[in-house]
């Protein structure tokens, strides 16, 4: 659980319950000592007043009248002490009191005893005839004193412990914070630095040394060491790519003409070869077609990772798609096309890029999907974007591919090796160039897969508001 809290209030915390372990120890074993001392205080002041007022105490009877009077005053001595005194004759009868004293006991015990909350002091004094001077018999002397006076003063010391114990946790808990806070200012500041580097990705920034010589400018330290490596290994991998992807388009870019040539001289031989030799030229031009075609791909992805941009125009998707549509009605073997295209749908773009990806989600949905399956391609105005759908009835992307459907050269595990797995990353390479998403949506039907391309809408090259009304239209055809 303590993980969770931040390094300051761990650090605070335990600095804090360390002080409170302390301090209730050192008031368990101070106040019990206290008390103690405090108990015995009471009780020998109790005895001395006692012992005190037995000396100075004279008792004397009137034998004519059988009244006893005492000097010193008891009201007098009592008061100071808030103590109760009771003069008592051997037949336990009392003979004087101090104002308002307590019941000291219903008799006389000698020394040291307590009854009903008093701690009481009982000496044997002599009674002494107030004519002759004579002793005529003993009485008792009982001094007593409230034991929750004792109680009173006990309790203010344990509540000044308790005072003490929480007054010293919690500014054991600030002053933890305070220390925390300044002990950790050199990891915040480089928590600070290295965050400042994420968001601004500038491999040159450095991050703050301490000039202490501590475990922190020995991390702060570690961390300037990984950044130059960082950089030291991304400037590398950068130029590697860059020599990749140049390596990749011009080679692309050198296949193509020796590759346009052994097509058109294939075609040649397919058309005047029979039998063997006629299948073997057949099987050699599909092969250099679709050498062809992964050429292009890697010639169009490698102009995407290098930034190149091809010269861009007004196109209206609409007419990319239905073109794109077109091209593969030789494909579409028992499959179904349903087009739904606005009429108009200009964008700003490369047309044969855009060509591309209609071409490329169409087949894909053609190669995946079983014969007498039905195939839905729409383009529609939303807003300031151009949206192109293309959603089947088929059995759906694999669970398993759903996170990586948009990587290079991943492949459904029935494709048999039909396809290069480049047509997803190039659609949304191109996508992306346009300044638009490509996603893979949840299918209308709830079955099936669909894909959906959004693009930057052209508006300048839209009809004014006040033209007619732009009227979509659908076409249906099976080959």
């Amino acid at each position: 659980m303590l993980e969770r809290y931040p390094i300051r209030w761990r650090l605070a915390g335990i600095s804090a319950l360390l002080t409170f372990v302390i301090l209730s120890t050192f008031a368990a074993v101070v106040g019990e000592l206290t008390v103690r001392r405090i108990r015995s205080d009471f009780t020998n002041q109790l005895q001395v007043a006692a012992d005190n007022l037995a000396n100075e105490l004279k008792v004397t009877i009137d034998l004519r009248t059988g009244r006893a009077s005492a000097e010193p005053d008891l009201d007098a001595v009592a008061a100071p002490q808030n103590a109760s005194i009771r003069i008592r004759a051997a037949g336990f009868q009392t003979l004087a009191l101090s104002k308002g004293a307590a019941i000291l006991g219903p008799e006389p015990h000698l020394g040291l005893s307590t009854y009903d909350g008093q701690q009481v002091v009982t000496k044997r004094l002599g009674l002494f005839s107030r004519g002759t001077g004579e002793r005529y018999g003993d009485v008792y002397l009982q001094y007593g004193r409230r034991l929750s006076d004792l109680q009173a003063t006990v309790g203010r010391v344990r509540l000044f412990l308790f005072v003490g114990i929480v007054g010293g946790t919690l500014v054991a808990l600030v002053g933890g914070l305070l220390l925390a806070r300044r002990a950790m200012k050199p990891i915040a500041d480089l928590t600070m630095a290295t965050r400042e580097i994420a968001r601004t990705r500038d491999p040159n920034s450095r991050v703050p040394i301490p000039d202490a010589d501590d475990e922190v400018a020995e991390l702060a330290q570690t961390l300037d060491e990984m950044l130059r490596a960082l950089e030291s290994s991304r400037a590398e991998t950068s130029a590697m790519l860059t020599r990749q992807r140049a390596f990749v388009a011009d080679a692309s870019h050198e296949l193509r003409t020796p590759l346009t040539s052994v097509l058109a001289n294939l075609e040649l031989l397919s058309e005047v070869l029979d039998g063997d030799a006629g299948d073997a030229a057949n099987s050699a031009l599909r092969s250099s077609q679709r050498m062809r075609r992964l050429v292009a791909d890697l010639l169009l992805l490698a102009r995407a990772d290098s930034g190149r941009e091809s010269t861009r125009a007004t196109v209206d998707l609409s007419a990319v798609v239905r073109e794109a549509a077109g091209e593969l009605q030789s494909i579409a073997g028992e499959h179904a096309f349903a087009l739904d295209l606005d009429e108009f749908a200009p964008v700003h773009g490369v047309r044969d890029d855009l060509h591309r990806v209609a071409l490329n989600l169409m087949e894909n949905a053609l190669r995946f999907t079983p014969a007498g399956t039905r195939v839905e391609v729409s383009v529609h105005l939303d807003e300031d974007r151009a949206v192109l759908a293309v959603e089947d009835d088929g059995p759906g992307v694999p669970e398993e591919l759903r996170e990586r459907v948009f990587e290079r050269f991943v492949r459904a595990a029935g494709d048999g090796g039909g396809s290069s797995g480049l047509g997803l990353a190039i659609v949304k390479a191109v996508s992306e160039g346009h300044g638009g998403t490509v996603d893979m949506a949840e299918p209308l039907d709830g079955v099936g897969a669909r894909f959906v391309v959004t693009l930057p809408l052209l508006l300048s090259a839209l009809p004014p508001v006040d033209a007619p009304d732009v009227v979509a239209g659908s076409s249906l055809f099976r080959d």
